[in-house]
């Protein structure tokens, strides 16, 4: 691996702007006119509230983007808007134990209404809830050292699914329960259904945990939440003897987890450089996996597909509805995280195709004061071939050939400039690379449009061969060709997004269904407020907004 820096000038000159452009001000005036004019502002950063952080609460750190923490961090509730509706959110609270009989307790508060979901969706609201270790995904139960109870009355772990308990559903009070002090080798992990013993579900390896910390964990689809730590004056159900809730455990007993990075200049943003199927997902995880402190965040519809699960399994595997439909609402909802994450002090990796210049500028640009890099991945032609051969094999990805000749035909290799600070090539280096990329534009542009312009503006655009959606590369309509977007692209077209979208986390306004009374079942409030966003207030039943962040109108999709 090869880090690429240096100093370069500016992409253009003042003679770029023409005697018109000087008629009222020096060209230093215009030039920032015309940057500003390109690529819009970063977003504000989230404001970090104050909170006792002895206290055991939901972590703001430690959950999923689209996974909403209240004001009092004991409550929360996922994103339910277009296509989030699919989506897990996942969070963990902020200290774990390793020692001692210790529980805590989980209410379903509401099943918020998704009616723009298909009637065929499997469990369109349901919980998971249980213990994982703090280096666990926030897929509960779907890994090693990940143990969750769901409302479908399935255990599971590693991804494997069994039979325990009973359903549950709104209103319903979930004990988690662990036991350190069991005898044997192995710690005991124990739920209940309003305030009744459902018996011992998972035991787990002591030898295997090796000491390490398990922390509460929740998994929750289209529901609000809340949880007692330990903090109420009553408990919804008293436990059994000898268990104690978290939070009266002195802060020696218990371990914190993973505390975020102190301010923008300590998060780093890797923006992934290359063209479909040439291993710029292996990369990010491999990558992910090899650095755990960093807690990366992904950001890119493979990603997003992974929280789609049913039973832990992928969405191809039983997905009855329009494949196509589905991946444009996975853009959609990376649109919107992409806008997320620019206000919240952590480390990403950008999961797209990222070939086009006027792409790199502008997902880059929201970022401003993150460690910003590009990772550029360009595999010899012949593993670029074999690579995309297994991709089809393997995922059922057919990536159409027009699509892919025209981000040949306007790859750009990044350099360090105002909105990229280090460019490292994993593969070929960068003067290869620059060889065969330079190959690959005059290849696409002898390949030209394709010739009976099978690409439309409905819901689907390209029609040949791929499937029909929009999911190709990287810029804002057409230059000389056809407008696909990116198979990894966090895209739509910008005027379906105008204006942003706001970013209320519990709603004061008394109405949490999508975005306010005036609004239709399923959709959101689009209204902007200059001064940033609504601070969140207290969940109160049926009172939550279902809006999500109050940004400049910024489209961050794969133009």
């Amino acid at each position: 691996m090869n880090t690429y820096t240096t100093t370069t000038s500016l992409p253009w000159s003042p003679s770029h702007l023409g005697p018109s452009s000087v008629q009222c001000c020096d060209w230093k005036t215009n030039l920032s006119v015309l940057y500003r004019s390109r690529s819009p502002q970063p977003p504000a950063e989230e404001e970090e509230e104050d909170f006792d952080d002895t206290l055991v609460a939901l972590d703001t750190y430690n959950c999923d983007l689209h996974f909403k923490v209240s004001r009092d961090h004991y409550s929360g509730y996922p994103l339910t808007i277009e296509g989030f509706a699919y989506l897990w959110a996942g969070a963990r609270a902020s200290y774990g134990v390793s020692k001692g009989k210790v529980c805590y307790e989980m209410k379903i508060l509401e099943e918020i209404a998704v009616k723009h979901l298909p009637s065929s969706e499997p469990d369109p609201h349901v919980v998971r809830i249980g213990w994982s270790l703090d280096s666990c995904s926030t897929q509960l139960g779907e890994e090693a050292f990940s143990f969750g109870y769901g409302g479908t009355g399935k255990k599971s772990s590693d991804c494997k699914f069994e039979d325990y308990g009973e359903k549950f559903g709104e209103n319903d009070v979930i004990g988690c329960f662990i036991d350190f002090d069991a005898g044997g080798e192995e710690v005991k992990i124990a739920f209940s259904k309003n305030g009744v013993w459902l018996d011992v579900g998972f035991q787990v390896s002591r030898e295997e945990l090796a000491g390490r910390p398990l922390f509460p964990h929740v998994l929750v689809k289209n529901c609000a939440i809340e949880f007692n730590f330990g903090q109420k004056e009553e408990p919804f159900h008293p436990p059994p003897e000898g268990y104690r809730f978290i939070q009266t455990l002195g802060i020696e007993d218990r371990t914190r987890g993973a505390v975020g990075p102190a301010s923008k200049a300590d998060c780093e943003i890797l923006m992934m450089v290359g063209l479909p199927a040439c291993g710029k997902t292996t990369w990010a995880s491999k990558h992910t996996e090899s650095h755990p402190e960093k807690k990366y965040n992904t950001l890119g519809t493979n990603a997003i597909m992974e929280k789609m699960k049913v039973m832990g399994l992928r969405r191809q595997k039983n997905y009855a509805g329009r494949w196509d439909v589905l991946i444009q609402q996975a853009t959609q909802c990376l649109n919107r995280l992409i806008q997320i994450a620019a206000r919240k002090r952590r480390n990403y990796i950008l999961d797209q195709t990222n070939v086009y210049g006027s792409a790199q500028r502008r997902k880059m640009r929201p970022f401003e004061g993150f460690q910003r890099k590009a990772i550029v991945i360009c595999p010899t032609e012949e593993d670029f071939k074999e690579r995309t051969l297994r991709q089809t094999d393997e995922q059922g990805k057919d990536v159409p050939d027009q699509a892919v000749l025209e981000m040949k035909a306007n790859f750009l290799l990044p350099e360090p400039s105002d909105f990229l600070e280090e460019v490292i090539f994993v593969e070929l280096q960068r003067e290869e690379a620059f060889n065969l990329v330079k190959e690959y534009n005059e290849e696409g542009r002898k390949a030209g449009p394709p010739p009976d312009k099978r690409h439309d503006n409905r819901p689907g655009g390209f029609r040949g061969n791929g499937g029909g959606y929009q999911r190709y590369d990287d810029r804002g309509g057409p230059r000389g060709g056809v407008g696909y977007q990116s198979r990894d692209a966090g895209g739509y077209r910008r005027g379906n997004n105008r204006g942003g979208y706001t970013g209320n986390r519990w709603g004061g306004n008394g109405n949490y269904r999508e975005g306010g009374s005036s609004a239709p079942r399923g959709g959101y409030n689009r209204n902007q407020q200059s001064g940033g966003y609504n601070r969140p207030a207290p969940y109160s039943k049926g009172g939550y907004n279902q809006v999500t962040m109050d940004t400049p109108a910024v489209c961050l999709s794969a133009h």
